[in-house]
């Protein structure tokens, strides 16, 4: 019998042309200029305890802000579960907000908003994820797929 793939600690790491595009971007993003919703977002690292900059796709819905890791574990998404907040914004309005990560079960919602904002941008990177998938499917992923709020 085979062992279960293990989905909650799914990372895919981009590779070098995708760190390249990703740092260009959140050049951008720190500069005050988003590029079809991303927004420059810095996390206290949970070992350094340093500042790192990301830039995120920030989703809002019905007037509710999350923050989506489609690549799953990433560093950035262990460090804001373990800070509890993130700074967000360009680099003269950044502000401090705190964040709660969403249980399993609140997940496939979001996630369908998400894919259907930026599955062009995110194909390949969301555990086989698209627009059209199920209820179920989403279900499957989302204990692979962090997603945080911004409080508000």
């Amino acid at each position: 019998m085979t062992k279960p793939h293990d989905t909650t600690n799914r990372y895919e790491e981009p590779n070098l042309a995708a760190r390249a595009l990703n740092e260009l971007f959140r050049g951008l993003a720190e500069a005050g200029v988003s590029i079809a919703g991303t927004r420059a977002v810095r996390i206290r690292g949970r070992k350094t305890g340093k500042l790192r900059g990301v830039v995120v796709n920030l989703l809002d819905v019905d007037g509710r802000q999350f923050l989506v890791s489609p690549r799953g574990n990433t560093q950035w998404a262990r460090n804001a579960r373990a800070a509890g907040q993130v700074e967000i914004g360009p680099r003269w309005r950044r502000r401090i907000v705190d964040i709660k990560e969403l249980a399993d079960d609140a997940k496939p919602d979001i996630l369908r908003h998400y894919l259907k904002r930026w599955y062009w941008e995110v194909r390949g990177h969301v555990g086989g994820l698209t627009p059209e998938s199920t209820d179920h499917d989403l279900r499957a992923v989302a204990p692979s797929i962090p997603v945080f709020e911004l409080a508000t």
